[in-house]
């Protein structure tokens, strides 16, 4: 059995209170259910993705149109807003969950992790070397997770303060309207570069791949599209497409640090996850996430990141699962006496900023993290109707 070590990093951490046949249990039961949904995916979903595929094109394709005419504020209205929410449909609930390989069983060349780009500044290969491997192999992980928060921001009291800190409220509204630029920087790793692990030759490269897509970028929001509106619609058109770039950042960033820095998760160090066993992963997986509260058109929006605790436990499961298997998640933190993070969008977002502007000054302590989730006694009726109604996935 993997050794634990003799000083968890968060003293609160319910990994603790587990059993090695807890936790051997626990694997088991998230290894099923993955399974079960893996065995039922079939045409519905297939339809769903190129549904979701079909209706941002068209929108996009519209907005565009209308941008055309933007010179006049109606149009420059109705186009903006239209192009803002096709970009966030094509970042959110297309772009990053078709980059995952959620789709990849479908054996469509046409949406397959190997094969899609998307509409961001950030490369593809880039993208999914920093995201899809080091951020969800090391989750929360200090000094191997280089996700946003361990390297930019002190998100954590425990973190050592230094002045620079007194400038991450600025660099925090900062990354928000800049938020792609950020992510296509995230790769190369700045630390790696410091310390000579990364050579001159591999950050020359990366950095071309970087250039050579934001290049195409820019060329077709800020020339190209712009162009097509004529003399005198082209700086109202420019506007329209940076003012939805910018839309799309803002919405993305809210969703990624809601779902990462809340109060409520866990920190762990290199220590505690050597060895780990596979439920300790998934238990990680699940307290080291926070979702957040929404209706089914937010969580569409959100890409279904709304559900990061289910997509941190199966970032390979079609992102419409989600909102399936919630309920069969939760019944599982209940069991095994773990918390189940989620709340309301303006609750998490408050603590995210509360955190950022608290720990940019010195001192600070941890906050209260949440107790083992209790399944309400509605939802597990309504639970138990489904049963009796129909298969837990038609």
């Amino acid at each position: 059995m993997p050794a634990r070590p003799a000083q968890p990093y968060d003293p609160a951490n319910p990994l603790y209170q587990l059993s090695e046949q807890q936790l051997e249990e626990l694997g088991k039961e998230f290894d099923a259910l993955h399974d079960e949904v893996f065995n039922d995916l079939g045409e519905v979903d297939a339809r769903y993705i190129r549904n979701m595929i079909k209706l941002q094109r068209r929108l996009a394709a519209a907005s565009r149109a209308v941008l055309l005419f933007a010179r006049f504020k109606p149009a420059w209205v109705v186009g903006t807003f239209g192009l803002s929410i096709a970009k966030i449909l094509e970042n959110m609930e297309i772009g990053h969950n078709v980059m995952h390989g959620q789709w990849d069983w479908m054996n469509d060349p046409n949406i397959h992790s190997s094969t899609w780009d998307w509409d961001t500044a950030s490369p593809a290969a880039a993208w999914k070397h920093s995201h899809n491997y080091v951020h969800h192999t090391f989750t929360n992980v200090i000094g191997k997770d280089k996700d946003v928060g361990y390297e930019v921001f002190r998100v954590d009291p425990r973190q050592p303060w230094n002045p620079a800190y007194l400038l991450q409220p600025f660099g925090n509204i900062l990354l928000m309207v800049a938020f792609e630029w950020g992510v296509a920087l995230h790769d190369l790793d700045f630390e790696k570069i410091r310390s000579g692990e990364k050579s001159q030759a591999q950050v020359w490269d990366e950095l071309k791949a970087i250039g050579r897509k934001v290049r195409l970028q820019i060329l077709k929001d800020y020339i190209s599209y712009p162009a097509l509106s004529g003399r005198k619609g082209y700086k109202s058109t420019l506007t329209a497409n940076a003012v939805a770039n910018v839309v799309r950042n803002i919405w993305s960033n809210v969703i990624i640090f809601c779902g990462h820095f809340p109060d409520q998760t866990f920190m762990f160090t290199e220590e505690e996850v050597e060895n780990e066993s596979r439920g300790a992963w998934y238990v990680r997986q699940l307290i080291g996430a926070a979702n957040i509260d929404g209706s089914p058109l937010f969580h569409v929006m959100s890409g279904n990141l709304s559900y990061q605790v289910e997509h941190h436990l199966y970032p390979d499961m079609p992102s419409s699962r989600y909102q399936q298997i919630a309920p069969r998640v939760k019944e599982i933190c209940e069991k095994y006496g773990l918390p189940y993070n989620t709340g309301p969008l303006r609750k998490q977002w408050g603590s995210v900023q509360r955190t950022i502007l608290r720990l940019s000054l010195p001192g600070g302590g941890p906050r209260k993290k949440p107790g083992p989730y209790k399944v309400p006694e509605e939802e597990k009726a309504a639970r138990a109707r489904q049963h009796e109604m129909e298969p837990a996935f038609p």
